[in-house]
């Protein structure tokens, strides 16, 4: 597989998860805290969160690629969403790893259809393509 990048971005993180992140651009910066389940205050934001929203944005606009070039395709109507929870927790060999549950919300799309339109975003989203076959994931439409 080879990949042309068209679009490149950095960013620099400083204390771990205790500490601050920015994009070398300057145009995101957030204070980094970790997750009292994962003995932190809680305090600021954490990777996770981060993941997070960066794969519901990403899968939001997968669904919407997939859409506009398949006519076969349901629309993806203005007020869809996608929520995605991401766990972290110790791996049974080694470290930590993640799961991840991402659930589609598509008001007024019938249900076989809106599950058709998951199911080829899901072969199209970069999240995805990277997490396959490493992280526990779950589909679904809510």
């Amino acid at each position: 597989m080879s990949i042309t990048p068209l679009y490149k971005t950095s960013a620099t993180a400083t204390g771990g998860r205790d500490g601050q992140a920015a994009t070398d651009d300057g145009s995101f910066a957030v204070t980094l805290g970790t997750a009292k389940e994962l003995g932190g205050n809680g305090e600021g934001n954490n990777p996770e969160q981060l993941f997070a929203s960066g794969y519901a944005a990403c899968f939001l606009g997968a669904m919407k690629f997939a859409a506009a070039q398949d006519k076969s395709l349901p629309r993806v109507p203005a007020d869809a969403s996608v929520n995605v929870t991401i766990g972290i927790g110790p791996r049974s060999d080694k470290g930590f790893g993640l799961t991840a549950e991402l659930k589609a919300s598509l008001p007024g799309v019938d249900r076989a259809a809106a599950e058709a339109l998951v199911a080829e975003a899901d072969t199209i989203c970069p999240y995805s393509h990277a997490i396959r076959g490493n992280v526990e994931v779950a589909l679904s439409v809510a």
